[in-house]
């Protein structure tokens, strides 16, 4: 949104704030250019009502993948019949795009790395398979009707804004709160579980590009850095980042269901058709996150009160 702003473009921001936070966006209330509107994606008659005179949707509201595991019924509402009234408030304003934000969650374990968008939809989870169904309906909104579409599907984003508490709170943040707060980071399994984490201002500048290329128009692409990274690195990069070597991590056995040993994206397709290429090296990224952190000053004590040990 940051960047859309930035171009001076008119902004309106549709979050029910059920998990997002206002806090976020807090620098651009009372810009001109920027609407914010509480509603749930699921009110099919607001969204028609919102997306009235809008060129371009981004999709991004999701129930995200913890949540599904715990409530699989809300993730179908949200992430299957939020999308599909979306589309179809789209459809009905004649918008000029319409790009949804899709997960590296539909391919479930790879058959073959790295894995390329023709790769098979085989979700492991919940969330996987309510993203695969948002897909498969803007797809069918696009061959039936004609809705132009864009679909992008992104792998592990990391950076500032991140959730850093509670089940939507991902592994990077998570380590770098408890290394900040003087406790050892929880690593579930072996460790050897590896992500294809990329830094969200390289995804925000792709999903971006992905939403102005004619040639992706009822097309799917990969958004990474295309190269994977094991968890356990990821915990000693932290720990060597706050200078912290000494905070040993703590391996728990039990993993979370259906977790994925492996996922790495082919990004070919995005370098080809986009000339998409992820700028920022995992050492960088993690790096700039912890400098954003550091800059707003987290109030440790209280977060830690609130620490789980969660793997679902």
């Amino acid at each position: 949104m940051d960047r859309l702003v930035e171009a001076d473009n008119e902004v309106i921001i549709v979050d029910d704030f059920s998990f997002g936070k206002e806090e976020n966006i807090a620098h651009h209330r009372g810009r001109r250019q920027v609407r914010v509107e509480r509603v749930d994606i699921c009110d099919s008659e607001r969204m028609t009502e919102l997306v009235h005179g809008v060129d371009v949707v981004f999709h991004l509201a999701v129930f995200c993948l913890r949540n599904s595991l715990h409530n699989p019924g809300r993730s179908h509402e949200v992430n299957d019949t939020g999308s599909l009234r979306t589309c179809q408030a789209a459809l009905q304003n004649g918008i000029e795009r319409f790009v949804y934000v899709s997960t590296a969650e539909v391919y479930g374990t790879g058959l073959y790395f790295p894995i390329n968008e023709d790769h098979p939809f085989l979700p492991t989870n919940v969330y996987g398979a309510a993203k695969a169904a948002g897909e498969l309906y803007a797809k069918s909104y696009w061959r039936t009707y004609g809705l132009p579409i864009v679909i992008t599907r992104l792998f592990n984003t990391y950076g500032p804004r991140e959730h850093t508490e509670g089940r939507r709170a991902e592994v990077i943040p998570r380590f770098v709160m408890r290394t900040l707060a003087g406790q050892r980071s929880l690593i579930f399994g072996t460790g050897q579980q590896t992500r294809d984490f990329t830094y969200v201002d390289d995804i925000v500048r792709g999903i971006l590009m992905a939403g102005e290329c004619d040639e992706l128009v009822g097309d799917c692409v990969n958004l990474a850095r295309g190269q994977d990274v094991s968890v356990a690195t990821i915990c000693e990069l932290v720990l060597q980042k706050l200078n912290r070597l000494d905070l040993d991590p703590i391996y728990v056995q039990e993993g979370r269901p259906a977790d994925i040993d492996k996922m790495q994206a082919d990004v070919r397709k995005a370098k080809k058709v986009l000339g998409f290429a992820a700028n920022v090296s995992i050492e960088e990224g993690v790096e700039r996150y912890i400098e954003w952190v550091l800059q707003h000053k987290p109030d440790l004590e209280s977060w830690w009160s609130q620490e789980k040990m969660i793997t679902w």
